[in-house]
């Protein structure tokens, strides 16, 4: 099991803090790739959810991701367990090789995977984004995977 994949809804909302609050662990440091996430000031889009390019740690990257609505069209998040371990990821076997815990890409503003080293997060993260009634909810296996 390599993770889990999902669709969310295609508007604004806190879906960051919905899928990961109570269970990823928060002294992890986070990459911020590039992307394409904002605020939502005054119902609109407004300035970047997150500082480009840039390591944010545990407290930082909550904050983040629970304080505003935002608009998430392409993400690109990874979790390492500390600032020095952070490192470029490009496919699953960079994953695997890294120190990096957990992977967040969303494309499209809707189509989410997780990659996940700890098979008990990959499950929280399943039945967390059925009871958030997500769709087309699936493990990302050996088998499925296409990248």
């Amino acid at each position: 099991m390599r993770g889990i994949s999902f669709e969310i809804n295609n508007e604004y909302g806190k879906f960051l803090s919905d899928i990961f609050s109570n269970i990823i662990d928060p002294s992890w440091y986070w990459s911020v790739g590039p992307g394409e996430s904002y605020k939502i000031e005054k119902g609109t889009l407004g300035s970047d959810l997150f500082p480009h390019s840039v390591s944010l740690n545990g407290p930082s990257f909550l904050e983040y991701i629970s304080t505003n609505e935002y608009y998430l069209i392409f993400t690109d998040l990874k979790a390492f367990p500390n600032m020095e371990e952070v490192v470029e990821i490009k496919s699953y076997d960079d994953f695997l090789k890294s120190p990096c815990e957990l992977a967040l890409l969303i494309i499209d503003s809707c189509y989410v995977s997780i990659f996940s080293k700890d098979e008990l997060i990959t499950h929280k993260l399943f039945v967390r984004a059925k009871n958030f009634h997500y769709t087309n909810i699936n493990y990302i296996t050996n088998e499925n995977d296409t990248l």
